[in-house]
C-alpha cells in the first residue's frame, strides 16, 4: 500500500479542517517517524512548479493549502464580496482574543470599552473565534479563543507568530494588524 497516496487521500477528505499528527498515526498504524518520512516525501513532491498546492502545518492540524504564487488565478474564480472583509471592530475584538485567550466577552467588552457581542457573533460565524470552555467565574461564563482557520486567515503556523506588544508603547499607538496582518 502506497501511504504517501493514502496520506494525500486523508488530507483531502478533512479539507479545510485538517488532521492531527495524533490522528494519522492512529489511522496509519506507523511510527512516528516512519509518518515523518511520508510527510517529508510528500511535502518535497508538492514542491515541484507542477503542483499547486502546499502542505502546511497550523498547531498540530496538517492541511492542503494552495501556492500563494498562484493566487491571482485563484481570485479571478471567487468573486470576494465586502461582506467577507473584517472591520476595524472586527480587527480589535480578534486581536484581543488572540493575545489574551482563553477570554470571556465580558472581559473583551472591558479592554475595548464597548459591548463586543455582535462582533463576536459575527467572528463565531466567520470561524474565527470558537468557545474553548467554561471559566470558573460566578455564572460560568463562555472562554473564547481563535480557531485555526484564523490562523489560516493570518498566514500564521501559531500565536506565537503574532507580533509582540511591547510594554512601554500603549496599544492604541501598536500597529497589530496593519502591516504583515492587512488585508489587501
Amino acid at each position: 500500500m502506497n501511504l504517501k497516496a493514502v496520506l494525500e487521500g486523508l488530507l483531502f477528505v478533512v479539507g479545510d479542517e485538517g488532521i492531527s499528527k495524533d490522528k494519522l498515526l492512529k489511522i496509519l498504524s506507523i511510527s512516528e517517524e516512519d509518518l515523518q518520512k511520508i510527510i517529508d516525501e510528500y511535502n518535497n513532491d508538492l514542491k515541484s512548479d507542477d503542483r499547486g498546492l502546499n502542505l502546511e502545518k497550523f498547531n498540530d492540524n496538517y492541511k492542503l493549502v494552495t501556492k500563494k504564487e498562484h493566487v491571482d488565478y485563484y481570485k479571478m474564480l471567487v468573486d470576494v464580496e465586502v461582506s467577507d472583509t473584517l472591520s476595524p471592530a472586527a480587527l480589535e475584538t480578534l486581536a484581543i482574543i488572540a493575545y489574551n485567550e482563553p477570554i470571556t466577552r465580558v472581559m473583551v467588552d472591558e479592554i475595548r470599552g464597548v459591548s463586543s457581542i455582535y462582533v463576536m457573533r459575527k467572528l463565531i460565524l466567520k470561524n474565527l473565534i470558537k468557545e474553548v470552555g467554561k471559566s470558573e467565574l460566578p455564572g460560568r461564563p463562555i472562554l473564547y479563543g481563535v480557531t485555526d482557520q484564523f490562523l489560516d486567515y493570518f498566514g500564521l503556523k501559531s500565536l506565537d507568530e503574532l507580533p509582540e506588544i511591547s510594554e512601554d508603547e500603549p496599544v492604541e499607538n501598536q500597529d497589530l494588524f496593519t502591516s504583515k496582518y492587512k488585508e489587501e
